[in-house]
């Protein structure tokens, strides 16, 4: 295959799945400005393996794959720095401010969970994806992915109160 038939491959593959992209980088990282960096890194990172992501069965599903995985390596990073901050003396993170707006405050509460359990439930429930195909996504065991997912909904119950949060049966 020449380098201008994966390039085509690629660009094809960019334009059709960057939005759903976005919206799972947006639902992870809760800022629009983050969410379209964590977007472009996936997809760089993708161009410079396409013949490996482009010949896998499912290539949003091993986009999506990166996608998680650039996000929770991007969090420990970021985790390490603040804790480095916070030992000598620096910055302390903002508390969330109340929000009215249901879908503002689902994001808050969202962006207050733990990197690894945010990354859970969003795939989990917004993209609708399998106990199985999570754990094998995140390397861990299904129950890791079901006990995690339990106790995060019931952090987002209990912080979201009465705003009308719907329960699900999982």
């Amino acid at each position: 295959m020449s380098a201008g038939a994966a390039d085509g491959g690629f660009e094809e593959f960019a334009r059709a799945g960057q939005q759903r992209l976005y919206r799972t980088a947006y639902l992870l990282c809760g800022d629009a400005e983050t969410a379209r960096d964590l977007t472009q890194t996936t997809l760089a990172k993708l161009y410079q393996h396409w013949r490996r992501a482009g010949a896998a069965d499912h290539p949003h599903a091993y986009a999506k794959k990166v996608l998680t995985r650039t996000f929770l390596a991007e969090r420990r990073r970021g985790l390490r720095d603040l804790l480095a901050l916070t030992r000598t003396g620096g910055m302390r993170p903002a508390p969330a401010a109340d929000h009215a707006d249901l879908r503002v405050t689902l994001l808050a509460a969202l962006a207050e969970l733990p990197p690894r359990a945010r990354a859970m439930v969003v795939l989990r429930y917004w993209d609708d994806q399998s106990v199985a195909s999570v754990a094998a996504l995140l390397r861990c065991s299904e129950a890791t992915v079901k006990s995690q997912c339990s106790r995060s909904l019931a952090r987002l119950r209990v912080r979201l109160g009465d705003t009308g949060l719907a329960t699900t049966g999982s």
